[in-house]
């Protein structure tokens, strides 16, 4: 199966877009498939947890675990990839989502794919208007259009959501690692043809009927907790992500196990961004692990109903 940059985008971009108090703590587990990850040792004072996001899933079948919730409860910050609550930060970012140069997908297609890109457009009204899509960056739209493609259901809605309202729950504060800015000169990096024409791949993709099983596949190795599988999807890219993986995974990773480092210290945190970012030797379990820290699986029920199979 061909797997595309705007899907690493998607895996790894989780940002865009008072329970349990007395009881006990969440720690280890022995297991391997899990979201939820218990950060100990080398001096740290209190535990830190590490949770591995994903945007967006049907509401009525995920929520978040109890061990997530009682970290959350007993954390002193949650950090997300952005902060979602800076809303002057969001509004502000706004006009760095378009590309740059008043460059519109009609300069980076064949005439024959801008037809089919616009098409698709006018066709799925619910969608932002395509006079001002075709000015964004077109990774950031095809992101847009996978997850709107996603899962069959009414009522989405992202891990971050379902974390900051539990964080608002038990009053603790909410910070980001990044800044919106940041994430969206990345794709100012990426070469805008290359960008739409992925966008156009995406598009075709789903007119081909396609688009849906692929999804699904993401989606399930994300329910079932598997980071071995969504390491293994992010990786398997074509149309040049090899040159961009740095970029979009490995140096952002390791920017912030550098960062954790300093944060950790005298505080527990919990510490939730996209699941792609989590596993592999460049991935920020094994990066805390090598700067000396513990780290090791929570078990974390979450799911509501069964994983249909693909």
């Amino acid at each position: 199966m061909k797997r595309t940059l705007w899907l690493t985008a998607l895996i790894v971009f989780a940002g865009l877009f008072a329970s349990g108090q007395n009881g006990k703590a969440p720690g280890p587990a022995a297991l391997s498939n899990t979201l939820l990850w218990r950060i100990s040792g080398k001096g740290l004072q209190k535990p830190s947890y590490l949770f591995g996001t994903m945007h967006l899933l049907c509401a009525d079948d995920i929520a978040l675990s109890d061990s997530l919730k009682m970290a959350i409860s007993r954390a002193d910050n949650v950090y997300l990839e952005l902060d979602m609550n800076n809303m002057f930060e969001m509004l502000g970012a706004m006009q760095h989502m378009s590309m740059k140069g008043d460059t519109t997908l009609a300069d980076l297609l064949t005439q024959e794919e801008y037809k089919k890109v616009k098409a698709y457009f006018h066709e799925n009204a619910s969608m932002l208007p395509f006079e001002m899509l075709q000015t964004y960056k077109p990774l950031l739209t095809a992101s847009m259009v996978a997850e709107q493609q996603s899962t069959a259901c009414d009522h989405m809605i992202s891990m971050e959501q379902l974390i900051m309202e539990e964080a608002k729950s038990s009053d603790v504060a909410i910070k980001g690692l990044e800044t919106m800015d940041f994430q969206l000169e990345i794709f100012d990096k990426i070469p805008y043809k290359l960008q739409a024409k992925q966008l156009y791949q995406v598009i075709n993709h789903i007119n081909d009927k396609g688009g849906e099983d692929e999804m699904q596949i993401l989606t399930n190795a994300y329910r079932r907790q598997q980071l071995e599988k969504l390491e293994e999807i992010t990786k398997k890219e074509d149309m040049g992500m090899s040159s961009f993986i740095d970029l979009l995974l490995y140096n952002r990773n390791a920017n912030w196990a550098k960062k954790l480092h300093q944060l950790m210290q005298d505080k527990s945190l919990v510490v939730a961004v996209g699941a792609g970012h989590l596993p592999g030797a460049k991935g920020v379990i094994n990066l805390l692990r090598t700067a000396g820290y513990k780290v090791e699986p929570v078990a974390n029920e979450m799911i509501r109903k069964k994983v249909k199979e693909i």
